[in-house]
Parts: structure tokens; C-alpha cells; sequence
């Protein structure tokens, strides 16, 4: 009986980018049980207790799951590269569709352990910079797995799989940066003759570049008003952000002319089809619509929100009215919305306050392939009314008592943001030891 054990060496995190290296220990232990030592021990031949592994090989596979439909030529071109393939192809194509795959790295071939024997072997492989991130999503899915395939003498593949998350490293548009960035370096360096001049990798460029992206502040300012006057205004001070870090702004409602009553801000997902999907039956659309949340539900019963901003018209959403329900369908498409976390604040009487809605550490950043586009949004809800001050004048003595009721409406916003990957050392996610049992 063989036992094979695979571990990552990263071992507080199994989590990596693309371009960087996977590392990997894969050990085979020919394991034998005290039941079995006794019938080991009247064998007359040593050769009849060894295990004999005709080869063993490992490489990396992202995989893919998806409701949408593909077109014919895309299944003409997978049918066409699965002629020629081997049958170890057929048996990594289990889980889904390989959409990426390293070329397999043989480990040994003909390897014979003695009874209590171990044999450790040692793999590495790159992330491949063009494959899609780590993803679980409504209608689509990818996922990485290092694939371990051996074979005993006469038995049919064992294949022991292990599971690693991506993160997506934006590339470089710029190569010429990279010397740049070596002159710059070397002369903010003390000059020591003795120091060996070290190459920049493409991964070290592209986290200096993430780096700039995400940690320049370039406030902008958005003018809130309905139809009734000015609300408020809203300061983004970037919008670039790395998983991990605290997406904060600030409200101001001074010299308002309408009463903000109380808002929401939510951190929302959007899951965007790429390609043209087939039209489903009247029923099945009305359960998704009712399924994407609080946005379609409420849209209906909301005024008009005219933010006047630095950004461009696509960027600012306006909701839909009476009036103007009969352009729903002109309006842009937002997909399956997933929110992720939510902040509230019931602000009548203040004149500043503070946005901080937290990005977690497990979502999938902003990404793009050739069937889905993920992106990322701020959805705001303001509930205002055209009551100043309760309606009523301060009091000179006692107390200013709240109204029983009051009439308020709706308006919501969307705004777009990045959200870029975090260093995987920095995400704490340890990884576990995957065995197989090969009897």
C-alpha cells in the first residue's frame, strides 16, 4: 500500500499570484500496517514486498465551470486539441474545463520502495500571467489545482489533487519601465563595489506598480441633489484599492436645502456576461430579476438622482421613476450583484460624517476574460425629506420634540471602484496536507 502526501512549503498561506512560483514537497511512503508485518515477514523473497511505481508526474491546471453557452467554435477548437492527448488529459478533465495547463514535470519513472520506505520529490512551477484569477461566482467559476498523477505496475492512473487560489497581478503596459526602475533604485542606493547588481523580475515591476496604483490619493468631489435641491456632498479620496484596506470617504450636508434622514453604502459585486446568452422563458426572468436583490425591487419607487462630478456620465447611476420606467431597457446592463458589506447611518441633525466600508481579504478582484467581467461598486441609498428641522422652530426651553411622521423619499447612486489584489504573504490562509491511498 502507497501513500502519497502532497504540502505547499508556503505554509501560512496557499496563496499566490500570477507569475509568481508554486513550491510543492510530494513524498511517497510505501506504508505497511501491523497486520501485514507478520505475512511480510515469511515472504522468501525481499523482491515480493516491494511496491513498483511505473512513473509519476505533477503540473498545474485551471479549470474552469459555467452556465453560459459557449459558441460551436469554441468546441471544435477543445475537440480539435484533444486529439493526440494522452489519458492522463482525460482523467484532469474531471473537475471542469482546463482552460490553462502547464506542461506536466516528470517526477520519477520505475521507483521500487521497500516496506516503510519514503521518497520526496520536490516541484515547482510558475502561475501562468494570462490565466484568470481564483473565482466563485453566480454563472461562472475557475480554479487552480496542482494535479499529482502516478501509476502502479498494471493499474489503472491515481491522480491526488491540490488546490491553490490566484490572485490577478495586472501586467506591465509599459516593459520600459523595468530599467527605469533599476536606475532609479541604484541611485537611491549606497554605492558599494562589493554588492552584485540583482535583476528586477516582471513580478517585482508589476507589485512596484500596484503599489503606485493603489496608494495615490486623488480626492474627487460629487454634488448629491434630487429634484427637490442640494443634498449633500460626497469626497472619495481614491479610487484604487487593495484587498484588505477600508474603502473611506466623507458626506458633507452643510447648506443643504434637502434633509438626508439617513443612508446606506453598500459594497456590491457586479458579475457582467461578456457574450450574448439565449433568452429564457418569462418565468425563470422574473425569479432572477427578483433574485439580484434590493436594487430591481426598489428602483421603481425612487426619484431622480442628478450627481453633478468630475467623472464621466457612464460612472453615476440614476434611478428610475415613473416617468422614465419606460427607458429601463435602454439603461446599462448590471448583471448578478453579490454585496459583500454594508454600512449605515442615520444622520437628520449632522453636518459631517465618515464612510469606512471594509474590503475582506476573500473576495476576487476586479477582472476581466473573454466570458464574464467582474467589477466593483459603491451603491448608495439616501432617504431625504423636505422637513428642515422637524418642521418646527427650536424651542427657548424644553426639549425639540421629533415629529410622529414625516415624508421621505429615496434616491440611490452607484460608483465605481478598482479593487486590486493584496500581497498573498499578507493574507493568512494556511493549507492543509492533501494524502491519497493507494491500495
Amino acid at each position: 500500500m502507497i501513500e502519497i502526501k502532497a504540502k505547499l512549503l508556503r505554509a501560512d498561506s496557499a496563496i499566490y499570484a500570477t507569475g509568481e512560483r508554486v513550491e510543492c514537497l510530494i513524498e511517497f511512503t510505501h506504508k505497511v500496517f501491523p497486520d501485514e508485518q507478520g505475512s511480510t515477514k515469511n515472504r522468501n523473497a525481499n523482491e515480493a514486498s516491494q511496491e513498483n511505481l511505473a512513473w509519476a508526474s505533477a503540473q498545474l491546471h485551471c479549470y474552469r465551470k459555467t452556465s453560459y453557452t459557449t459558441s460551436s467554435t469554441d468546441r471544435t477548437a477543445e475537440l480539435t486539441e484533444m486529439i493526440g492527448r494522452t489519458a492522463l488529459d482525460a482523467v484532469t478533465q474531471a473537475p471542469g474545463e482546463v482552460i490553462v495547463a502547464t506542461k506536466p514535470k516528470i517526477l520519477f519513472c520505475d521507483l521500487r520502495l521497500q516496506p516503510g520506505e519514503t521518497k520526496i520529490y520536490f516541484f515547482n512551477e510558475f502561475v501562468p500571467r494570462d490565466g484568470p484569477p481564483t473565482y466563485r461566482g453566480h454563472d461562472i467559476r475557475y480554479f487552480y489545482k496542482i494535479t499529482i498523477a502516478t501509476q502502479r505496475v498494471k493499474s489503472k492512473v491515481q491522480t491526488l489533487t491540490v488546490p491553490i487560489r490566484v490572485l490577478p497581478i495586472p501586467v506591465i503596459a509599459r516593459p520600459d519601465e523595468l530599467p527605469v526602475t533599476v536606475e532609479t533604485n541604484e541611485e537611491l542606493a549606497p554605492t558599494n563595489p562589493f554588492l552584485e547588481k540583482r535583476e528586477i523580475s516582471e513580478l517585482e515591476i508589476s507589485w512596484h506598480h500596484l503599489k503606485n496604483v493603489t496608494a495615490r490619493r486623488a480626492p474627487k468631489f460629487y454634488r448629491i441633489s434630487n429634484k427637490r435641491g442640494f443634498v449633500g456632498r460626497f469626497c472619495l479620496f481614491k479610487q484604487a484599492y487593495k484587498l484588505g484596506e477600508d474603502i473611506v470617504g466623507s458626506l458633507d450636508f452643510s447648506q443643504c436645502q434637502v434633509r438626508c434622514v439617513q443612508f446606506s453604502v453598500k459594497l456590491q459585486q457586479q458579475e457582467l456576461p461578456l457574450r450574448p446568452q439565449p433568452v429564457q422563458s418569462q418565468s425563470h426572468h422574473l425569479q432572477s430579476q427578483s433574485s439580484v436583490g434590493d436594487d430591481v425591487s426598489s428602483i421603481n419607487s425612487f426619484d431622480m438622482a442628478s450627481i453633478a462630478s468630475g467623472v464621466v456620465a457612464d460612472n453615476l447611476h440614476k434611478s428610475a421613476t415613473s416617468g422614465s420606467a419606460r427607458d429601463k431597457e435602454s439603461s446599462a446592463p448590471t448583471g448578478k450583484l453579490m454585496t459583500i458589506s454594508t454600512t449605515h447611518q442615520v444622520c437628520y441633525a449632522t453636518l459631517q460624517t465618515q464612510v469606512v466600508v471594509p474590503i475582506p481579504l476573500h473576495v476576487t478582484p476586479t477582472f476581466r476574460t473573454d466570458l464574464v467581467d467582474v467589477r466593483w461598486r459603491l451603491h448608495f441609498e439616501f432617504v431625504t425629506t423636505t422637513m428642515m428641522d422637524f418642521g418646527r422652530p427650536n424651542p427657548e426651553s424644553g426639549e425639540l420634540k421629533a415629529p410622529s411622521e414625516m415624508p421621505v423619499e429615496t434616491m440611490v447612486w452607484n460608483l465605481p471602484v478598482t479593487i486590486y489584489a493584496a500581497n498573498p504573504l499578507q493574507i493568512y490562509a494556511p493549507n492543509q496536507t492533501f494524502s491519497l491511498l493507494i491500495k
